[in-house]
């Protein structure tokens, strides 16, 4: 199972977001830290801010951070938020599907890597702020 760029992108801006929650950040910084595209980035932290992950605040001195505290971000539930979907396989279009043992099994297998990540928040993924706020200076 590989995850989107989307999604990748969109746990970033968290992470990044969440390492400095004492200011707004602009998207152009972000994009510069990772060194991604910005362009992409402008999609993402769209998509963020309509669904209350991030607040932004546009024009001269806005920017964006976080919309909810750290520990309220469950990555689990922005992994669901982000991906299409989580079908490994096409089973539902297979004509041996209702005698396969393999669909149960990736359907098992599918939820308990999102059990993994419905344990964890971004408040986890952040406990070495510093480090993270190094590791992505410019």
């Amino acid at each position: 199972m590989k995850l989107t760029l989307f999604t990748d992108y969109s746990i970033r801006v968290l992470l990044y977001l969440a390492a400095r929650p004492d200011r707004r950040c602009s998207i152009s910084e972000i994009a510069q830290a990772y060194r991604i595209s910005q362009n992409h980035l402008m999609k993402v932290v769209n998509d963020l801010a309509r669904s209350g992950y991030i607040n932004s605040v546009r024009g001269r001195g806005g920017g964006i951070r976080l919309g909810k505290q750290p520990k309220e971000i469950n990555i689990g539930a922005l992994i669901r938020h982000t991906e299409e979907g989580f079908d490994l396989v096409d089973c539902p279009s297979c004509v041996i599907a209702p005698a396969c043992g393999m669909t149960s099994v990736l359907r098992e297998a599918v939820s308990a890597f999102l059990d993994v990540l419905d344990s964890y928040s971004l408040a986890d993924l952040v406990q070495k702020r510093e480090n993270l706020k190094l590791l992505l200076a410019h």
